[in-house]
């Protein structure tokens, strides 16, 4: 009876989740409604799937607005109807077009006005009016063949309402007391029982027979078990069979050579599967995307579960030898396994929206869209938000947030603010775009999900992975990232500044080199993909690590999960003393003897799900999921723990031990790599290690120009110093938009300056590259244009300098010349001789140059910021005496370049820390609680240290005992 029911992905206007209407519709006496959301269709397929499991009717509809204003409701009358009516959303959304205040001709929809939207005489055969309860009144003698029930629901109760209109006035971003009646709904929105709403329209019978015919019009046969992937990627599912094999085979002779007979096999079995599976076309279609690249130009690389396979190595999607890692096959596909291996294809950032493009032309807009998220009302952004809506001041928010037991926070709104927490956290709050998935599709995507189109220029489904995964979709993940522009870059400058052609796939002699290994064990990695963090650095110096393999665990070793349940330290240990290793039990030894009894990758988990708790593989892998966050459904892992522990029980296996290895699973799986995923990043890293460690200079220059990674920008430029480089400030002459490297000349791009505006780079380029060089302020001025303000941001970082006129002096001269004139911009002035002026005389001093480098670079570069302190003191120890003084209590002065917070077992805060000695070396720090509480870590400048250096695994750091941020000289300026 009910044809007009809001979700809350209804966003910031619905109350309850699918599952909670479901329930409360089926406790109120309905077996059948519509879920007409707002403008999406978010919620409908999770809405029909729960409903057909609870034995309720559920059909897919949607309410159109324009704004606050309802125009109509659709309901569909089938799975076409569904289409339509996501089309017509999806049309509206993609073109930035209001809807239509009439419905369009649909074929398998029916349309439901509100009473007064339109004349019943000019209504269509398959439009009708809606009466609500407390309109029956005024229609109880018209005729009402076109009329049915209108009852809409939002929420259950008057809190529900109240929660609704906090919901409306979040939306409208205006205190709650300023809501305006026609942005919210009325009470009538109500759930009702249905025999009350029957009740309602006795007298009106016909009102209910329309109703229900309407109803028993409509049916919503969805198969949730059926791939919606596209299928065939020739012509036919043979022939893609065929070409796959085909694909197969020529590169295993690529890989392997001709005559490799384990390699063979593994393609056939593998070739085999992927057959009776019906994936061919989705290895072909991800070879595609990869080829297509491959001919741009464009780097790439492939991880993922994907990476398991022998067939993607051969087809150069991965770079990664399933044989040579011994790769655990059934990780990626298995004959229970009902959706494909899922491909993680990375690209660098500035070429991945390229890639998108292609693969929405080749495959076709009607079939593909990017992957929806939703952005979820979390802790913080709740309390934030309805501080907001309750007139709280910003600091009182802040402090709800921080300390929200502070007694200032007794008061009602804060109690009230906290009670409303609770009921919204988790509800959907806006629709977004999914970090890197792809959905390509055998129908059209309309056929499952309405568009959206965001700012990025891609339209977007507005369903999220976890329904696309429950409808059978599989997504194609398409990320980006810096590391592959590093790389890219650096082989450039290379070619460009030393006339070397250099490949950096030739992957199989990176991992070869003595000087590379050699790199990687002194964890000199600045600037390389994935090792160059702190915690990473140190890991590799306390392993030694100096090869492939045991890069391959080290970067899955350093997740969470393994570094908090103490699992890391454990296996560190193992490394290099084999006989601590100690098994929980023989099947432990028997599974993670490669890993000396810890798990450290994700297959791990599996392992030990199927062998230790006898969870089949296809459970097994499941749990990984449910435990990483990539699936829903705390109540399947709780049928799979039950399920896993009576399995226990059968094997004799005591209690104690199954809870400890359960523990271990539960701490590590949800932040765990895959072991093909840890493989292909340490491939990237060595490719990055290649670089650094033969060309440093190029290698830099490409991670400043790909804005980094884990560091600022500064701490590369230091890195590129201490290679050789010398640094040069921004020039007129030299200098690029971004940072350009002459031999062992670095000059710093103009993108790195504050405050230059894109049209002034511009000017500046074109005219000096048609024009030639720039010979002196006044020649700069005539031939550019450029405003008098932009004029002195360039002569403050000693951008003539080549004129060999103090800057002052040019400073001057600029104003005497453009004060009074108008502004112009690229074009030339005046070409005669311009007028002399007699400059008076002025003082310099290169502490005002370092702080107009700190002002406009963010750092100084032409001195240390150790320059500018007050006092002489260089502290009583540096980096590299801190291994000869283990157990001593030290003085170092550092630099300051990175923290990191970790929140304790006993709920307090400490800090790791990183800086720079007085020599540029990297130092680490560690700040416990009570030191942290009395000597906090402020951010940028110079620190004394003090406190006494241990020694982990032969890493030194410094367990603090007192540090504080020394005093600099003024800054002169007078600013």
């Amino acid at each position: 009876m009910l044809v007009n029911t809001h979700s809350y992905y209804s966003l910031r206007y619905g109350t309850l989740s699918p599952e909670q209407l479901i329930t409360c519709l089926q406790q109120y006496g309905y077996d059948t409604a519509v879920l007409t959301d707002i403008n999406n269709s978010s919620g409908v397929l999770d809405f029909i799937k729960i409903a057909r499991e609870k034995g309720f009717n559920g059909l897919a509809g949607m309410e159109f607005r324009n704004g606050d204003d309802i125009l109509f409701i659709g309901i569909a009358r089938n799975r076409k109807g569904f289409q339509e009516l996501n089309e017509l959303i999806s049309n509206a959304n993609l073109n930035g077009s209001k809807l239509p205040d009439n419905a369009p001709a649909f074929n398998h929809v029916f349309v439901v006005y509100p009473y007064g939207k339109k004349e019943r005489q000019a209504l269509r055969e398959f439009e009708y009016i809606g009466i609500t309860p407390k309109q029956v009144n005024k229609i109880i003698f018209d005729n009402h063949d076109k009329y049915i029930i209108l009852s809409p629901v939002t929420f259950l109760n008057d809190r529900g309402y109240k929660l609704h209109k906090e919901l409306r006035a979040i939306n409208n971003n205006i205190l709650y007391t300023q809501l305006q009646p026609q942005q919210y709904a009325t009470t009538y929105e109500t759930l009702v029982p249905q025999s009350d709403l029957l009740q309602s329209f006795e007298r009106v019978p016909q009102i209910i027979r329309n109703t229900e015919k309407l109803f028993s019009e409509c049916s919503f046969d969805f198969d949730f078990s059926e791939p919606k992937n596209k299928k065939i990627y020739g012509s036919s599912r043979s022939d893609d069979k065929y070409l796959l094999e085909k694909l197969a085979y020529e590169g295993m002779k690529y890989r392997y050579g001709l005559h490799n007979k384990e390699a063979r096999a593994r393609i056939d079995k593998e070739l085999r599967i992927i057959d009776q599976l019906g994936f061919s076309a989705y290895f072909l279609i991800t070879w595609d995307i990869v080829r297509y690249a491959k001919s741009r130009g464009f780097y790439h690389v492939g991880r993922g579960s994907g990476a398991n396979s022998v067939v993607a190595y051969c087809l150069q999607i991965t770079d990664v030898c399933p044989i040579e890692l011994d790769l655990y096959f059934e990780r990626f596909l298995n004959p229970n396994r009902k959706s494909p291996p899922d491909f993680d294809i990375d690209f660098s950032w500035d070429e991945r929206d390229d890639v998108y493009d292609y693969i929405f032309k080749r495959y076709g807009y009607r079939h593909t869209a990017l992957m929806g998220a939703m952005s979820t009302f979390r802790n913080r952004s709740i309390i934030r938000e309805l501080g907001k809506v309750y007139g709280l001041p910003k600091a009182e928010i802040d402090r709800i947030i921080r300390n929200p037991t502070d007694s200032l926070n007794d008061h009602e709104v804060a109690r009230m603010i906290m009670s409303i927490h609770n009921q919204v956290e988790d509800f959907p709050n806006l629709r977004t775009i999914h970090a890197s998935g792809v959905l390509i599709s055998e129908e059209p995507i309309t056929a499952y999900t309405a568009l959206d189109m965001p700012p990025k220029g891609f339209q977007t489904a507005q369903i999220d992975m976890y329904t696309a995964e429950d409808i059978g979709f599989e997504k194609f993940d398409i990320l980006s990232q810096r590391g592959i522009g590093h790389i890219k870059e650096a082989a450039d400058i290379v070619k460009r500044n030393r006339g070397i052609r250099i490949d950096v796939h030739d992957v199989d002699r990176f991992k070869n080199d003595k000087a590379i290994q050699a790199q990687l064990k002194t964890g000199d990695s600045i600037g390389c993909f994935y090792i160059e963090s702190p915690a990473m650095r140190q890991l590799l110096k306390k392993l030694k690590c100096s090869d492939y393999l045991t890069l391959v665990a080290a970067s899955s070793i350093i997740r969470p999960g393994v570094a908090s349940s103490g699992m890391m330290k454990a296996y560190i240990e193992r490394f290099h003393d084999p006989s601590k290793t100690v098994y929980l039990h023989p099947i432990m030894e028997e599974q993670l003897r490669e890993t000396f009894g810890v798990m450290v990758y994700q297959e791990d988990v599996l392992k030990i799900g199927h062998h230790f708790f006898g969870l089949t593989l296809a459970e097994a892998d499941v749990l990984r999921r449910m435990m990483s966050g990539k699936a829903r459904g705390r109540k399947h892992l709780e049928e799979i723990e039950r399920k896993a522990f009576n399995n226990i029980a059968e094997k004799g296996i005591p209690l104690e031990i199954a809870r400890e290895v359960w523990r271990q699973v539960e701490s590590f799986a949800g932040y765990s790599f895959s072991k093909a995923h840890s493989a292909s990043f340490a491939v990237e890293s060595f490719q990055s290690l290649f670089l650094k460690t033969y060309y440093p200079l190029e290698f830099m220059v490409a991670v400043i120009n790909n804005w980094g990674g884990f560091y600022r920008s500064w701490v590369y430029i230091h890195e590129a110093k201490k290679a050789g480089g010398t640094i040069h400030l921004p020039c007129i002459n030299h200098s690029e938009c971004r940072t350009t490297l002459s031999e062992t000349d670095v000059f710093i791009g103009f993108d790195h300056i504050k405050s230059i505006e894109a049209t002034t780079k511009e000017v500046i380029l074109n005219e000096r590259n048609h024009n030639g060089r720039y010979l002196s302020l006044d020649n700069f001025i005539q031939r550019t244009g450029i405003s008098l303000e932009q004029v002195v941001i360039l002569i403050r970082l000693g951008a003539f300098r080549f004129t060999g006129i103090d800057k002052k002096a040019l400073l001057w001269e600029a104003h005497a010349l453009l004060n009074k004139a108008p502004k112009q911009t690229g074009q030339l002035l005046f070409t005669g001789n311009c007028k002399k002026y007699t400059m008076p005389q002025f003082s310099t001093s290169w502490i005002e140059d370092v702080y107009d480098e700190i002002e406009l670079l963010g750092n100084p570069f032409t001195k240390s910021m150790f320059d500018l302190l007050r006092t002489d003191y260089k502290g009583d120890c540096t980096a590299m005496d801190m291994t000869g003084k283990v157990g001593q209590v030290v003085r170092i002065l550092g630099n300051f370049v990175a923290d990191k917070d970790v929140h304790t077992k006993r709920g307090e805060w400490m800090k790791f820390g990183t800086f720079l000695d007085i020599h540029g070396e990297f130092f680490d720090t560690v700040h416990f609680p009570p030191s942290l509480a009395r000597y906090p870590l402020q951010g940028a400048g110079i620190y004394l240290i003090q406190g006494k250096v241990v020694s982990d695994f032969g890493f030194p750091s410094i367990e603090v005992e007192k540090s504080g941020k020394l005093s600099i000289v003024s800054d002169p300026r007078g600013k």
